[in-house]
């Protein structure tokens, strides 16, 4: 089939028929004209054609797929793919957390090194395969309720389960029984996928699958919208790119055990993100998506900068300079990340995984600071916007007088001006500075996995030579 057409993938989303929940209401009709998610579908939809429209959005290898899916075993492969998810992240101003090419880049890192899941090799190959020939975006899952933050806590019989686990093992496949958070996008793709949560070692929870969404059931249950009731003047991002969250429940799901690629191991469990390369290309997806959206800021605040006049003044270039080095200390760490990549056993080029882990929990720190320089930019004016109606009514010569900025009309300056506010201090910007500090780990986890991990001899024997003393051996 190749790539899909932006109207075959939202058909296909609606032939689906996914069992979706939002306030309360099961979703009912297509699921592409709801207006909680029309936005986002369609923002989606444009994303496929310009894959289906340009060449280089499609793999070397066969010329007829998605980019996403392409197993890069060539410096060229990957540079090619970090400019591709470049490409796509600026059409969703990097808001889009789950654009496609964000879980299908964990598939593909699973498919290149497939000898990882032993007797699951060929499951987890057919599920890659059947991925790229019909071009499916999905969501995944792999965080349990947060119940307790115990590091283990157990379930109690099998009538108050409450994470996901395997309650039943048919000649069929898996029967899951609970519950799983953090699903972006529940519901709006065509797979799930399942990987096994990090604090259970039972057996019962370690286990990892790829199953349609609307397999029989399964239910996504959605947080509320923030783009129901909204104009893409009032909340140009809300409106187009709100992909919601979903907890996800499996109400006794079989699962075929053709669709099971990782099940009561915990040596592969413990070690698929790293050993296959699934997290450093993630990483890799995230921090291009990152790179993007800290230049779409950029431009926010000079344009913002230049509408008010400001540019002069020390502070505003002080402001406007932070946001450009965060921008080059991005690009520097995914650079760096591919220059320091290596072939893994499964011949697949894996971009340095510590160079984006540093990459992740340097966005952590300073997205917040960059949000917070478009507010201290916008100062008042990010409070007292008028709507699109407002502008439609009598009311409007008062606001074209008042509010107009430095060439630049009123009407374009409020434009403006919501871009910010929404990316900021809506509730669709709120929830973006939450998901930058927290989708890939805590703050505190992060830099110990990279001090853990990060070799500091060479900087020791630096120091210990210079001054000629003599390390003690840890016992």
């Amino acid at each position: 089939m190749g790539t899909a057409t932006g109207k075959e993938y939202l058909d296909r989303i609606n032939a689906l028929n996914n069992e979706i929940w939002i306030d309360g209401e099961q979703i009912q009709g297509k699921v592409s004209e709801h207006p909680a998610f029309k936005g986002v579908l369609e923002s989606k939809a444009k994303l496929y054609d310009q894959v289906k429209q340009d060449p280089d959005m499609l793999m070397d290898s066969t010329k007829q797929n998605n980019f996403s899916y392409e197993i890069p075993r060539t410096k060229e492969q990957l540079v090619k793919r970090r400019q591709a998810i470049r490409s796509w992240a600026s059409q969703s101003v990097g808001t889009l957390g789950r654009s496609p090419d964000y879980v299908s880049s964990a598939i593909m890192a699973m498919a290149g090194y497939s000898e990882y899941f032993g007797e699951y090799k060929e499951n987890i190959e057919k599920i890659y395969e059947e991925a790229r020939e019909k071009d499916y975006t999905f969501t995944h899952t792999f965080i349990n309720p947060q119940v307790s933050r115990k590091f283990y806590w157990p379930d109690g019989d099998d009538e108050t389960i409450i994470a996901a686990k395997v309650v039943k093992e048919t000649e069929e496949g898996l029967v899951i029984r609970g519950a799983r958070l953090l699903a972006t996008q529940g519901g709006l793709t065509d797979q799930l996928l399942v990987l096994p949560a990090g604090s259970f070692t039972d057996s019962a929870y370690l286990f990892g699958f790829c199953i349609a969404s609307n397999t029989p059931g399964l239910s996504f249950i959605c947080r509320p919208s923030y783009a129901s009731g909204v104009t893409s003047f009032d909340q140009p991002l809300a409106a187009r790119f709100d992909e919601g969250d979903a907890m996800v429940v499996f109400n006794d799901v079989l699962v075929p055990w053709n669709r099971v690629f990782l099940y009561d191991d915990s040596d592969i469990s413990s070690g698929l993100k790293t050993g296959t390369g699934m997290e450093q290309f993630l990483l890799f997806q995230a921090a291009n998506r990152q790179v993007a959206k800290t230049e779409w800021i950029l431009g926010i605040a000079q344009l913002m900068a230049e509408s008010l006049n400001v540019t002069e003044y020390q502070h505003i270039q002080e402001k406007i300079s932070e946001i450009a080095m965060a921008h080059e200390i991005m690009k520097g760490f995914v650079l760096s990340s591919e220059e320091q990549a290596e072939l893994n056993e499964g011949g697949v080029l894996v971009p340095d995984g510590t160079q984006l882990k540093m990459a992740f929990h340097y966005y952590q720190k300073v997205y917040p600071r960059l949000t917070e320089i478009l507010t201290l930019l916008g100062a008042s004016g990010l409070i007292c916007i008028p709507t699109e109606k407002d502008f439609d009514s009598q009311i409007e010569e008062s606001l074209t007088l008042t509010l107009q900025g430095e060439r630049i009309s009123a009407r374009d300056k409020v434009k403006l001006f919501r871009l910010a506010w929404d990316l900021t201090m809506s509730s669709f910007g709120s929830r973006q500075t939450l998901y930058e500090r927290m989708f890939f780990g805590d703050p505190v986890r992060t830099p110990v996995s990279i001090y853990s991990t990060y070799k500091k001899e060479a900087a020791k024997n630096l120091v210990s030579t210079f001054l000629n003393i003599n390390q003690q051996e840890e016992d």
